[in-house]
């Protein structure tokens, strides 16, 4: 399983998103910090789920970070996130 299937495996299993988009940016830092062959270091994540309801920006990258923990202490380098609830994105419940 990639680094990539994981985090959408684990990322659905523990918010149940309305929404997730992860993209490998990777190829975008070659030659940077954290790159390695192949990619699969640097990813982007929009995840929009009612599970973020009443938490503050913070708490809910601290909950994927949680979730994700062993792909960031064994091959991502980075991770962006794009966190927000159904109401915050525009979308009906």
């Amino acid at each position: 399983m990639t680094i990539r299937e994981r985090i959408e495996t684990k990322l659905t299993a523990a918010f149940a998103p309305e929404r997730l988009v992860i993209t490998d940016e990777s190829d975008r830092h070659a030659g940077h910090a954290g790159h390695q062959p192949g990619g699969e270091t640097h990813f982007r994540v929009e995840i929009v789920t009612v599970a973020f309801d009443g938490l503050t920006r913070v708490m809910r990258q601290r909950r994927v970070y949680e979730v994700l923990a062993e792909e960031l202490a064994e091959r991502v380098h980075a991770l962006a996130l794009v966190t927000r609830t159904p109401a915050e994105a525009g979308q009906s419940r």
